[in-house]
């Protein structure tokens, strides 16, 4: 089994560190160009570190193939080990400064779902405003990010409701929501709200919002319809979605509307309880509650600014799950 240890036993006077860091980008972009484009270096100077590296290994490490450029078996057994010292590196020549926010004129870049920016970021954003007046907040939508950008601290971190997340990554979930429907006041279904009368009326269905560019909705691949679709189907029925749109506050606006329904988390739907268009009862069959997650790159777990500011999104989460933001 390969460890560090059998690195260490290598010549280490042959190992030049900037082609461990080579090698990490190589086993991740699986492309030449596209790793020099992300070292700043020219593919031949890449081209010749794949070169050393393979000499240094004594292995091809990656091969061409119809695929593109594949790892072989003693390259997929150094990825991780590689990360980890890369990581290693990093942590131990991070400069240790002190953090001050009052001072700080620091951009966080941070992709946040539709759902996300709706209830967390305003008051996290109240907060800042005392706590680190000049922090500027570069809000992203998962369309914008992919999980190398994540991986590689292009962006700070990602709040959403996640799938999966890449097993490097550190996460911690914000807090668990349950849902509500959002319903016209003069919608007669209120009348009698039964899993029936919810069958026979019309919705809005919000986007489930993963990472990277989305594609058009069909509204039989009941997979990709998430939780309140996957709860019905449970159950062998189906509800009638005759709008499919990316964003609860329109879906929230457009359940104004007599005709039509929207059943969205309730922290999202509590935002309209002043509202006297609208009612906000419980749905009337069970969804599993969604948890949001915060979740960053291992590259920065120890950098002071963004421990700062994991904390303060943390605290603020906990005050809107107590009622309190």
């Amino acid at each position: 089994m390969l460890t560090i240890f059998s690195i260490h036993h290598m010549n280490v006077s042959r190992i030049d560190l900037n082609l461990l860091v080579y090698l990490d980008v190589l086993l991740r972009e699986r492309n030449v160009t596209k790793a020099a484009d992300q070292l700043g270096i020219s593919q031949p100077a890449m081209s010749n570190g794949l070169k050393r590296l393979r000499n240094l290994f004594d292995d091809p490490l990656l091969i061409r193939t119809s695929q593109g450029m594949t790892p072989t078996e003693r390259a997929n057994e150094l990825q991780p080990i590689i990360s980890e010292l890369i990581i290693g590196l990093e942590k131990a020549v991070q400069p240790r400064a002190h953090f001050d926010p009052l001072e700080s004129d620091k951009v966080f870049r941070v992709m946040a779902s539709d759902y996300a920016e709706a209830t967390l970021i305003p008051p996290l954003i109240a907060k800042l405003r005392t706590q680190a007046p000049n922090i500027i907040l570069d809000i992203m939508t998962p369309s914008d990010v992919s999980f190398p950008d994540v991986e590689q601290g292009r962006v700070d971190m990602v709040i959403n409701r996640f799938d999966s997340i890449p097993q490097s990554f550190h996460q911690k979930v914000l807090w668990s929501d349950d849902f509500s429907c959002l319903i016209s006041k003069g919608n007669p279904v209120l009348k009698k709200f039964t899993l029936d009368s919810y069958l026979k009326a019309k919705h809005v269905w919000v986007s489930k919002t993963g990472m990277g560019v989305g594609v058009g909705m069909n509204p039989d691949d009941v997979q990709r319809l998430g939780w309140v679709d996957e709860a019905l189907t449970r159950m062998g029925v189906k509800r009638q979605i005759t709008v499919f749109t990316r964003h609860y506050q329109a879906a929230c606006l457009l359940a104004e509307q007599q005709d039509l329904i929207a059943t969205i988390p309730s922290k999202m739907a509590r935002h309209h309880i002043n509202n006297e268009r609208v009612s906000i009862v419980p749905p009337p069959f069970i969804i599993h509650p969604i948890a949001l997650t915060m979740a960053w790159s291992p590259l920065l777990q120890h950098n002071p600014a963004h421990q700062w500011m994991r904390q303060l999104i943390t605290k603020t989460a906990e005050e809107i799950n107590r009622g309190d933001a």
